[in-house]
C-alpha cells in the first residue's frame, strides 16, 4: 500500500483521525497522504506528521488515486460535482463516509464509471481501534482489498452486504456510545461502594478493555466467559440475576432496535 496515494477530503473529527492512522500506519507513506480542510489551521499537525494539506479539493484529488469523501451527507453531491473534472476512468477509487448514501446514489453522480464503496468507522479511529464496515458497488476483489487495507489501518475492518450497512451504523458507530454509558454507570455504581471517580474509571476501562479482548482472542460466547465467573450462589450471579430483573438485556436490545428503526426512515 505504499505506492498509494491517499486523498481525504473533508478532515473534520472522523477525516482527521483516518489521516492521523494512515500516517502512523508503517504500510502507508506519509507524502502520498493528503488531507484537505477549508481552515487549514486546524490540521496543521497532520503536515508536521508528513501529510500534504490543502484547501484545494481538485488539487487533492488529482494527485491521488483512492479519494475518501469524509463530509456530511448533504455535501456530498456539491463535493463529487467539485472534483469530478479531476477523475479518471481507471484510475480512481470513491469511499464515501456518509451515513445514510447508497452506493447506487453515488454511482449515479458520478455518471457509473467509477468503483465506489461505502464506508461507516466509528470514533475510536481516533486511535486506532475503530471497526470499519465496509460495502462496495462496481468494484473488483482487488480494489476491496485496498479499500480494507485502508480501514485497518485504523483498527479492524469488514466486508459486508450493503443492505446491513445501516445495521452496521448502528452497532459499530452508535454501538460505542451505549458502550461509553454502560462504563459511567459502572463508574457511578463503583464510587456509590466506595471508590474515588478516578480510581473506578481505571477499574471499569480495563475490566471492559480486558472483556472485549478475551472475547477476541479466545473467540468464545459471553455467556461461556460469564459461566467461568458466575460461581453458585456467588456474588456475581446475584448481581446479574438483578439487573435482569430490571431489564438490563432488554432495554439495550430496546435500544438498538429503536436506533435502527430510526436510521431506517
Amino acid at each position: 500500500m505504499k505506492n498509494e496515494k491517499i486523498s481525504v477530503i473533508g478532515c473534520g473529527n472522523l477525516g482527521k483521525s483516518i489521516a492521523k492512522g494512515l500516517l502512523e500506519n508503517e504500510n502507508f507513506c506519509s507524502e502520498n497522504i493528503i488531507a484537505t480542510r477549508r481552515k487549514l489551521s486546524l490540521i496543521k499537525d497532520l503536515e508536521t506528521a508528513g501529510a500534504k494539506i490543502t484547501s484545494d479539493n481538485l488539487y487533492a484529488v488529482k494527485n491521488s488515486n483512492i479519494v475518501l469523501i469524509a463530509v456530511k451527507p448533504y455535501n456530498v453531491s456539491k463535493i463529487i460535482n467539485e472534483v469530478k473534472p479531476a477523475l479518471k476512468e481507471g484510475q480512481h477509487i470513491i469511499v464515501s463516509l456518509a451515513t445514510g448514501l447508497g452506493t447506487s446514489e453515488i454511482s449515479e453522480m458520478l455518471d457509473n464509471k467509477f468503483p465506489v464503496f461505502r464506508a461507516m468507522p466509528n470514533i475510536a479511529a481516533n486511535i486506532g481501534e475503530s471497526v470499519t464496515c465496509i460495502c462496495g458497488k462496481n468494484c473488483e476483489a482487488e480494489q476491496s482489498q485496498k479499500i480494507k487495507a485502508v480501514f485497518d489501518a485504523i483498527g479492524e475492518s469488514l466486508l459486508i452486504n450493503e443492505e446491513l450497512m445501516e445495521a452496521a451504523t448502528i452497532l459499530g458507530a452508535c454501538g460505542i456510545a451505549f458502550v461509553f454509558r454502560f462504563i459511567r454507570a459502572m463508574i457511578q455504581g463503583g464510587i456509590q461502594i466506595g471508590f474515588d471517580a478516578n480510581t473506578a474509571k481505571q477499574i471499569v476501562s480495563q475490566t471492559v478493555k480486558g472483556a472485549a479482548e478475551m472475547l477476541q482472542k479466545n473467540k468464545d460466547h459471553p455467556e461461556s466467559e460469564i459461566d467461568k465467573v458466575t460461581t453458585p450462589k456467588g456474588c456475581t450471579i446475584v448481581g446479574l440475576n438483578e439487573m435482569e430483573h430490571q431489564g438490563f438485556s432488554s432495554s439495550l436490545i430496546k435500544g438498538i432496535v429503536s436506533s435502527f428503526e430510526k436510521i431506517e426512515k
